[in-house]
Parts: C-alpha cells; structure tokens; sequence
C-alpha cells in the first residue's frame, strides 16, 4: 500500500501532547509529494502560557534565581567578614538594619528551650557535644556526672569544684570572671575602649550622673567622666576593663574587689551578638545593648559594674537584686533606677550572679594614677587572678581612711 496514501486523511492535533519524541503531522490540506515535518512538543502548558513566553522562562526562574541569591548572600557574607578583618566600622545604615532583626525573640525562644527539661538518658549526648564544641572543661565542674543536669540553663550555669579557682589575696582587684580581655586602660576624654581602636562615651554607657541630693545631672559627654570622681584633689583618675564569656566558658561573675554597691540602672536595650569580631565592627556594641549597671564606691572611690546581655543570653541573673527582670518582651530607651542602700558589701571573689549564656563584664572605677594593671588586651583570664594595683603603701593609707 502507498504510504503517502494511507497518511493522506490524517489531520493535525491542537490537543497538548505527553510525548516528548517528535511527531509527525500532517495537515488537511497535504499535497502529495510534499516532504512531512516535524514537530517537537515539549510543553503541556496552555495556549496563554506559550504565547506570553513564560512557559519558557518559568524552569529558569525555578531553578536558578534562588541559586543566585543563595551565592550573593555568601558574597556578601565574605565581603562582610573581609571588611572585618580589614579594620572597618559598620555603617549607619547597617547598624539600623542588623538592629531591626528579630534578636530580642530569638534570645526567649532560647531562654524558653534553655529551661526545658532534658529526658536523663539525652543528657550525656546534649552535654557532651556541646562540651566538645565549645571546650568546656567538665572537670572542673562541681558535678561531673552529666546527668545532673537537667536543663541547658543547669549546665550553662554550673558551679566549679572549691579551689579550682584560687582569690589572689594580695591584689586590690582580681578578675571577675573567665573570659577573655577584649580592652583594658585608663578612660581618656570620657570615652572607654570598648575593643583596640573602638569607643563609646562613659556617659552613654552609664547614664546620667546621679547625685542623692540633686538628682539626676546632665553634664557635657567630654567631662562626665571627671564628675565621677569621688577623691578628684587626690589625682585619682578612671580606668576600664572589659572581659568577654565565651559560651564555652564559666558562666557565673563575682565581685573583682571588696565595694558597696548602692544603685543599679537598668537599660533595657538590644541583644546584639557581642562576639569579638562583632565588637570590633559595631561602634557603640555595649551602648546598645541590654545591661545592669551597679554603681558605687570601694576603697579608692567610684566603682562600677556591668553585666551586659547578648543574643541568646537567656536573661542575667543576680543574687542580690531579686528585681532585676532582664530579656523582656519590650525594650525601652529609658534606663530603670533602683536604690539598694548602703547594706550590701561584697567582698573579692563573692558570688555576684550568672549568665545564661556568654556575654561581657565592663567595670569602670576610679584610682590613683600610678595604679597598674597586671593583664593585656587579647589575654585569657580565669576568675580570682591578679588583674591589678596600686602600690602597698597607698593601699593600706587608703585602707585605713576607709
């Protein structure tokens, strides 16, 4: 049978085809002779579709756009981490934008799950890994045994063995913590350093001067530093000392000489990540943060001390100050005053509170000038080590008069 007469009534489909071979077609009005084409159908999509063209581009979109933001984020990503290498400080801008993420929320969800109980034969599994990940030293904790602890917030806070950390008896003040030192020095036209090359006012990060009798002062930033002092005709100047908390460190802080806290000011700011390299980037870091500020005086004058939250830090706690409510729903540009009297007296080494994740300690006090830290920027410290002095005889002088 002719082949050419055979196809001859066939007629060409408009219907969508599930092939993706080509197909021959003949239309109704083949001429004999004529050669047969081909005609590829790759598409099930519908006559709008094809005619508008995205049909053609909707796989490439699919496919390839979500690529390409992936890889731009890890360009930006890098350039960000090569700018921090390189020295440079965040903008404006980008300060406003790493301010508007959800951080606050992120730092009670984990508070939430940090408090959650943890099923006891979970518990040597969670611990471990985290141990290993961060470096902790189980050894040194008063339980070694991991099941004793029963939440993340147990083991983030636990106590160490007696005389795994030794007081140093013979130094005015000792480190408050484990940690590392990101700044340490004297305050130099009100501002304190807050890593190498980094600061923020005193005033900023304090507050307004309070005075009981006058109430809270506004004074110009430069010389707000120079108000502090409580025995300015003596020479005495101001001096700082900021310590990081690793997550892999001891989480709890103590008293770093013997003082008399008698107010405390609560800002309940940011929960900006407060790494190194953060600090390094973010100008100001510490002023924007949440933090608890105890002002008073020890033996040479003004002492303060601030525990400074982060992301993640489930909240601060302080044994002292049982009204102290850190990581709350809601921020608040203005600090809280609370007046503690003149009852609480610590000594070095007491027991000050915890943090439920790494963060930084920031002290700031007054002493004579010829006072000498014992520590360096970048050094690893354990809590009760020498930090620094002033010389004997002053000491004991300064001592007596108190």
């Amino acid at each position: 049978m002719n082949l050419k007469l055979f196809l001859n009534p066939l007629l060409i489909s408009t219907r969508p085809c599930y092939f993706r071979r080509p197909l021959l077609v003949l239309n109704k009005n083949y001429v004999v002779g004529t050669p047969l084409k081909r005609v590829n159908y790759f598409s099930t999509r519908t006559d709008k579709n094809k005619s508008s063209g995205w049909g053609q581009w909707e796989g490439v979109f699919k496919r390839f756009v979500p690529l390409g933001i992936c890889l731009f984020a890890v360009m930006q990503w890098r350039a960000y981490r090569s700018r921090i290498r390189d020295g440079a400080v965040a903008k404006q801008w980008e300060i406003n934008c790493y301010c508007l993420l959800p951080l606050r929320t992120v730092s009670r969800v984990w508070g939430f799950f940090a408090d959650k109980n943890i099923p006891e034969f979970a518990r040597p599994l969670v611990f471990q890994t985290y141990a290993r990940t961060f470096g902790v030293d189980i050894s040194e904790a008063q339980h070694e045994d991991l099941k004793h602890y029963s939440t993340l917030t147990e083991f983030f806070t636990r106590p160490l063995k007696e005389h795994v950390r030794i007081i140093d008896s013979d130094s005015c003040l000792v480190s408050p913590c484990d940690g590392t030192v990101l700044s340490v020095g004297s305050v130099d036209n009100g501002q304190v350093e807050q890593v190498k090359g980094v600061t923020y006012y005193v005033q900023d990060f304090l507050g307004e001067k309070l005075d009981n009798r006058k109430g809270v002062q506004h004074i110009n930033t430069k010389k707000y530093h120079e108000h502090l002092l409580h025995k300015p005709h003596e020479g005495n100047t101001l001096y700082q000392c900021v310590i990081y908390l690793a997550p892999g460190d001891y989480h709890r802080f103590h008293s770093p000489a013997d003082w008399k806290p008698t107010h405390r000011r609560h800002f309940s700011g940011e929960l900006l990540s407060v790494n190194p390299r953060i600090a390094k980037w973010l100008p100001g870091l510490f002023v924007l943060n949440e933090r608890a500020v105890y002002l008073g005086e020890w033996a040479h004058g003004f002492f303060s001390y601030t525990a400074v939250g982060a992301t993640n830090v489930g909240s601060i706690r302080v044994i002292f100050d049982k009204t102290l409510q850190t990581n709350q729903k809601r921020k608040t540009h203005k600090f809280k005053d609370a007046c503690l009297g003149s009852g609480i007296t610590l000594h070095k080494g007491d027991l000050i509170g915890e943090f439920r994740m790494g963060s930084t300690i920031v002290i700031i006090f007054e002493a004579p000038v010829d006072f000498k830290f014992d520590i360096a920027h970048g050094q690893k410290v354990k809590m009760g080590q020498k930090f620094g002095c002033v010389p004997e005889q002053k000491t004991l002088q300064q001592n007596a008069k108190h």
